[in-house]
């Protein structure tokens, strides 16, 4: 744990070097147009807002590192919040560990974002870090469940599944960014859980392998994945509420 009379330094790593093949042919998702900037941009904006978070490290494709950073050059960004480019990995896991190698000392909490969760408010990052820096490893920000679950015996080629059971959905949270860490213990769970592989879903899964304990905050309704066509057609409906109430 960094020593209490020190800074307590923030820093944002994007992972950005997917494909999104769910959206469809075409560019990366990252880089799919949402109120004409990339979706990229929105979500680095949305790191840039929070006053806590002084540096930005996306991780792009291996092959685009260039191009991004001329993208994130051309779009005006807060001037207190520094960026830098770098190539990322074949998996999610592996480019999130290369940006935590990018990071400077001193930076004392990380917190992870999906590109593709270009909307969260800033209210929601900066109770992510809150949390953090009052004592939490790791935080995620999430939301009740509005449908039942059923969990399933996966079949294949279309067939009927059979349900195994159905839990209680009043215990379930669905998941969203950015999600927070100490970065001695983010650190920690690359250099173990991710040395034998995908280990998890996510950072914070990565983290319960550990044994550490990780909390919940409240998220919110626009912090959603922009993942398929429709998504994508929602986010620009959030975009352009809040250019009209002149919210962005």
């Amino acid at each position: 744990m960094p020593d209490e009379a020190s800074p307590r330094r923030t820093a944002a790593v994007i992972p950005a070097a997917g494909r999104g093949v769910r959206l469809g042919p075409g560019a990366p998702k990252a880089l799919r147009a949402l109120g004409g900037a990339p979706m990229l941009i929105h979500a680095v904006r949305a790191m840039a807002a929070s006053r806590a978070v002084e540096l930005v490290v996306v991780v792009a494709p291996a092959d685009g590192a260039s191009e991004v950073k001329n993208l994130l050059d051309a779009h005006v960004l807060p001037e207190r919040t520094d960026y830098v480019v770098v190539p990322g990995g074949e998996t999610r896991q592996e480019s999130v560990a290369l940006g935590l190698k990018a990071l400077p000392d001193g930076i004392t909490t990380v917190l992870v974002h999906d590109a593709a969760r270009p909307l969260v408010p800033v209210d929601t990052v900066d109770a992510v870090v809150e949390a953090v820096r009052a004592g939490a490893p790791a935080v995620v920000p999430a939301l009740p469940l509005t449908d039942t679950v059923k969990q399933v015996e996966p079949g294949t080629d279309g067939a009927p599944e059979p349900v195994i059971a159905t839990p209680d959905r009043a215990t379930l949270r669905a998941v969203q960014t950015p999600q927070g860490f100490e970065r001695g213990i983010l650190q920690l769970a690359h250099d173990t859980v991710g040395s034998v592989g995908d280990g998890a879903t996510d950072c914070a899964g990565m983290v319960e392998r550990l044994g550490s304990p990780v909390v919940v905050v409240p998220g919110h309704e626009e912090a959603f994945k922009v993942t398929r066509p429709l998504d994508l057609v929602l986010a620009e409906a959030v975009l352009a509420r809040r250019r009209a109430k002149d919210e962005f």
